[in-house]
């Protein structure tokens, strides 16, 4: 096994999940191996494990408990030093008005008290760019208004909690196919399930690079860079 050099920082980073999903939800499979690929070493633990906060860098994932447990969700995400999304993207997007926040920025939404729409798509933004579009049952590939209201709903999001579209390393946006006329349905900024197993493998592992190097380039915006802490 090749040894990592000595004299190079090293962050601690950790896929953070919940009890139930302590190792990883198998959605996320593929993620340690492609953040390796690009010279990062993470390992996965519930984010209310001690160790969790001690990392230099965690990336929410499978912390799928949050909802019930959102008071101390939300305490322990302004504990941690880095944090990806971060905490204050995080509180806004489980506060219950920030769809009409996103209206009030313009976003075409779904108007209050209207039944769920059946045609639905999830599109996948990576670092603030497009990554991937699933279903519930398969990938998909929509038509170029779906992503130009996703990037409008990031967009609006990012401003709405003063960051730039890149600090969001993931977002999901859930969108409402009516004739001509195109919803957003949901923003999940906190541990959605981004659809991987819904790709084929190329496009999965297409995507998971992707996802890779956005990680990468957060650790060197947030001074966690290879060489950023020569080790003595």
């Amino acid at each position: 096994m090749k040894l990592a050099r000595p004299d190079i920082f090293h962050p601690r980073l950790v896929l953070a999940g919940c009890p139930a999903h302590a190792a990883g939800d198998p959605d996320d499979a593929g993620l340690l191996p492609a953040l390796r690929a690009r010279g990062l070493h993470a390992r996965w633990l519930s984010w209310d494990d001690p160790d969790t906060s001690r990392a230099d860098l965690v990336i929410l994932r499978a912390a799928h408990d949050y909802a019930a447990r959102r008071d101390e969700f939300l305490g322990w995400t302004r504990t941690v030093t880095n944090l990806l999304n971060p905490p204050e993207a995080i509180a806004w997007n489980l506060g219950e008005h920030y769809l009409r926040d996103l209206e009030g920025a313009g976003v075409p939404t779904r108007p209050v008290g209207l039944a769920r729409p059946v045609d639905r798509s999830a599109l996948v933004f990576v670092g603030g760019e497009q990554s991937h579009a699933f279903t519930e049952s398969r990938s998909v590939e929509p038509d170029f208004e779906f992503w130009d209201l996703g990037y409008a709903a990031v967009a609006a999001a990012a401003e709405q909690v003063g960051i730039g579209v890149a600090e969001l390393l993931y977002a999901r946006v859930d969108v409402a196919d009516r004739p001509s006329d195109v919803r957003l349905v949901g923003l999940d900024l906190v541990a959605p399930s981004l659809g991987w197993r819904r790709l084929d493998a190329s496009t999965r592992g297409l995507a998971q690079r992707r996802f890779a190097l956005a990680v990468a380039s957060a650790c060197e915006r947030l001074g966690l860079g290879p060489f950023s802490h020569r080790r003595p």
